[in-house]
């Protein structure tokens, strides 16, 4: 009951602020693999109207609860977005992305704009943050055929996109304690997300809550089809009753951490029947023979009691060249049956 009061008494402090502000109001959230399961019928029930998405992140990883969040919500009859985290230090690992995450999407048919979520930069100056976003977004829109929206904290949007980006493209803003949020460069916007430990019913723990106006939906709701001509080559596969990642990466000639890695899969062990996994067929382990060295690799099978020290030892190498080649999350964790290369030069 509280969490019901909690929500109702946002909505209404906000449904009376100045219209000036909110020409019109449709409340919102954003998940991701972090608010776990989320019962979308209580979500709906409680007033919330659009549901924000993270579908991907970086060159290869895809969020683990994208596609139950996205069927589950669509479902439930909410209006979906879907968003990516770009981590691109260039303009070329930005369009990368940008093909990554625009396959990952592939199928879908989100309701509202494409966003880029853009907030942690490095060392990279101003002007490469900006010629960055520029190539992500244009190309996510031209792999896609759908509008975009940059979502950003209020002080990079005055502090760091420019002004023509902000004349190019539209805004999510993030403040908080705020009814009326700094848009930098940009004269509006069309999202506001007002508060990152908001109670909604149907998700256990805080979640991201937001306000969007009618400007968010997409001019058009058709799916999206698959991009041609994308440096990833990625295939699905629906898990089948007694299937495990060592089966399927032999099935595919792949490797279970590179299956783990690119679906965002915490332990390689649990998989469940009818998940949806994804699969990048770009590097086939088939073009490479065991225990051949026409490329100076080989594909060593994991056996039980193996470490990656031990590997190393055995073909003298370094554990890091292992980690780096096979894409290892936790060094300290590798599975018997799971093919790894290891580059003998």
């Amino acid at each position: 009951m509280k969490k019901i009061l909690y929500v109702s008494v946002i909505l209404t402090i906000l449904l009376f602020l100045p219209t000036s502000t909110y020409a019109a109001i449709h409340q919102g959230i954003d998940v991701s693999n972090w608010q776990g399961y989320i019962n979308y019928s209580e979500v709906r029930n409680s007033g919330i109207e659009i549901v924000y998405i993270k579908a991907s992140q970086g060159n290869s990883t895809i969020d683990s609860h994208f596609r139950t969040n996205y069927n589950n919500a669509k479902a439930n009859g909410l209006k979906v977005g879907l968003y990516h985290f770009l981590t691109a230090r260039s303009v070329s690992e930005a369009e990368q992305q940008a093909e990554f995450f625009s396959s990952v999407i592939s199928g879908t048919s989100p309701d509202c704009k494409l966003a880029m979520d853009f907030e942690v930069f490095g060392n990279l100056t101003k002007d490469e943050i900006n010629h960055i976003s520029f190539a992500f977004l244009r190309k996510v829109q031209e792999l896609t055929g759908k509008e975009v929206v940059i979502y950003s904290d209020a002080s990079n949007a005055r502090n760091t996109f420019n002004r023509d980006l902000a004349n190019s493209y539209p805004l999510w803003v993030a403040e908080y304690g705020v009814t009326s949020p700094n848009t930098g460069n940009w004269s509006t916007y069309e999202g506001f997300q007002y508060s990152d430990n908001g109670v909604v019913p149907g998700i256990s723990g805080y979640t991201d809550m937001d306000s969007f106006t009618d400007s968010i939906f997409l001019s058009s709701s058709e799916n999206i089809t698959t991009p041609e001509n994308t440096s990833n080559q990625i295939s699905s596969y629906t898990v089948q009753a007694g299937n495990t990642l060592s089966q399927i990466a032999l099935q595919f000639n792949t490797t279970v951490t590179e299956i783990a890695g690119l679906n965002g899969i915490q332990n390689p062990n649990l998989i469940y029947v009818g998940e949806i996994l994804k699969i990048d067929t770009t590097n086939d382990l088939a073009t490479i023979t065991s225990d051949k060295h026409e490329t100076n690799h080989i594909i060593y099978t994991i056996r039980a009691g193996d470490t990656l020290t031990s590997i190393a030892q055995k073909y003298n190498v370094t554990i890091q060249s292992i980690i780096n080649l096979n894409n290892i999350i936790n060094p300290n964790l590798i599975y018997a049956g799971t093919r790894i290369r290891i580059n003998l030069n």
